[in-house]
């Protein structure tokens, strides 16, 4: 934590230094709130407030170093969404939410069971979301990303200019906000950028509550898809059937569909279901036994938006499709 007295003199004297040796990089931290001040017109004494308290966190360093999604292979990844408890869990939010999520889909174009498998991966439908300081976990990761990856403490510092900024919009106290070790927040796990963009007040109340209200979480949730190009009524991801020799250069990192279905077929890729001609997107996943070849479509790639991993991406997919068929083959 960095020392209180001479935060005190910041404050008092606009001194761009910091304390030697605080948990936090002090220069870079220093940069952060000069840059705000000045291209923000932020309070530097409020600032200063926050960071005096911001704390570096070496057990979220850690997590963030080996992510689930790249940690386990696909089979071992999906068990862990895959559960019957999981299952029945989402019925209960779509039962006890039915009406909004209706309303969501017809506003919006996105399926219930999209928007409930969603918020059940996130958050276990709002049971776990998170217990770490929010500004603690973005400014750890702002000056201390592991391996000093810039690219993702640019991403990161930018997500904490952005947790000041909606806390100066909505009147909040940023060291009151907790979230994941990430500093994702609320029942839909947005960062702020995302808040800012794309929460919304879906039930009209006038607050745009993701933490505690569930009709807020679903609207942000269809609002934050469609912004991002989600297709009303279109197909997600279609198993496919290779060539024996192999395919090429046909994988792709992004699986941003780029190559219409019916080329694929002419390259030997096939869907095993039939399906309009579209742009796709070919990718695998590890099988239990052997590899998994999938097409990824547009609304696939949207939900990629959502978390940019193909696993997290398919367990969407397949909570959603469980949850929906299990509800319907329950009903009378």
């Amino acid at each position: 934590m960095i020392n209180k007295i001479l935060i005190a003199s910041i404050a008092l004297l606009g001194c761009a230094s910091w304390a030697e040796g605080a948990d936090l990089d002090s220069q870079a931290v220093a940069v952060f709130v000069d840059k705000m001040v000045a291209q923000d017109g932020y309070d530097k004494v409020e600032l200063v407030r926050v960071m005096e308290q911001a704390e570096r966190s070496d057990r979220i360093l850690k997590a963030m170093s080996r992510p689930a999604e790249k940690s386990k292979p696909w089979y071992e990844y999906r068990e862990h969404f895959l559960t019957e408890a999981r299952i029945t869990n989402g019925i209960k939010f779509w039962t006890s939410n039915a009406d909004d999520l209706a309303e969501a889909t017809n506003v919006y174009g996105v399926p219930a069971e999209i928007i409930v498998a969603i918020i059940g991966v996130e958050t276990a439908y709002g049971a776990i979301t998170g217990k770490d300081r929010v500004v603690d976990a973005l400014s750890t990761l702002a000056f201390h990303y592991p391996s000093g990856n810039e690219k993702r403490m640019k991403f990161f510092q930018a997500q904490l200019r952005q947790l000041f900024l909606m806390s100066r919009e909505q009147n909040l106290d940023p060291l009151s906000l907790n979230g994941s070790y990430a500093g994702a927040m609320g029942i839909p796990q947005f960062m702020p950028e995302s808040y800012r963009k794309y929460a919304i007040d879906f039930n009209g109340d006038g607050q745009r509550n993701i933490w505690e209200d569930r009709s807020d979480a679903i609207g942000s949730v269809a609002n934050y898809l469609k912004s991002h190009g989600w297709s009303r009524s279109a197909f997600i991801v279609v198993a496919a059937s290779v060539p024996t020799d192999g395919v090429g250069d046909l994988l792709t990192k992004s699986v941003k569909p780029h190559l219409v279905l019916s080329e694929f077929a002419r390259l030997g890729v096939a869907t095993l279901e039939p399906i309009e001609d579209q742009d796709a997107a070919l990718f695998t996943l590890e099988g239990e036994s052997s590899l998994e070849y999938w097409l990824a479509l547009n609304n696939f790639y949207t939900i990629m938006k959502y978390n940019p991993r193909t696993k997290y991406a398919m367990a969407v997919v397949v909570l959603a499709e469980a949850i929906r068929n299990v509800r319907l083959a329950a009903s009378p």
